[in-house]
């Protein structure tokens, strides 16, 4: 799986301002009233920060890795990871927890590295399916652990504040490689520990 998005040609920054007046007319809005002459240049700020992940690779957050882990071999698992992203649906966003465990085979990699992972992947217009799928890909090809479990939970604007307009609903997303996904003692101990002191 391709980790770093293919580069495109990007706009702009003047032409990405101009798209905000462009959207502010559109909702009705004069984009000349005081209230609103700066939010074009406040958008493109904010969405440099926002989809900062489209500059970052994640093949360099975990390119450094530990052999010495004094013969450790059970379950690391960072739970409750906050993150932040936009549905590349609706562009609104959708916010929650991350949940990483994986089983070390011969390398350990340090934890605020599976922080910075997932937001990564949070920092660019996303749907929970995919970004679920490729923090799993990117542990997987990189660390080659002996398996890893990924859960999201997450509450998505898009059916909160539109559409549906139910509030409150969550999404759980999933995936499982290795011993994970062979054996089933490893998946009960991964979920045991996520209700731990819950």
């Amino acid at each position: 799986m391709d980790l770093k998005i293919k580069q495109i040609s990007k706009p702009t920054k003047e032409q990405a301002q101009e798209a905000v007046r462009t959207l502010i007319a559109w909702a009705g809005d004069n984009p000349e009233r005081e209230g609103v002459t700066d939010t074009p240049q406040r958008v493109t700020k904010a969405y440099k920060e926002i989809f900062a992940g489209y500059d970052e690779n994640p093949s360099e957050i975990l390119s450094k890795t530990f052999r010495d882990n004094s013969g450790y071999d059970d379950i690391v698992l960072l739970r409750d990871i906050s993150f932040h992203s936009h549905c590349e649906h609706h562009l609104v966003p959708f916010f929650g927890k991350v949940h990483i465990a994986y089983l070390p085979n011969k390398e350990i990699v340090g934890l605020s590295k599976l922080a910075r992972l997932t937001h990564v992947f949070a920092r660019r217009l996303q749907t929970q399916e995919n970004m679920t799928a490729q923090i799993i890909d990117a542990i997987n090809q990189h660390l080659k652990p002996r398996g890893v479990a990924v859960m999201i939970e997450a509450e998505h604007l898009c059916m909160s504040m539109r559409g549906v307009s139910s509030p409150g609903v969550t999404t759980l997303t999933q995936c499982f490689s290795g011993v994970f996904d062979s054996d089933k003692s490893q998946r009960k101990k991964f979920f045991a520990l996520l209700n731990l002191k819950r």
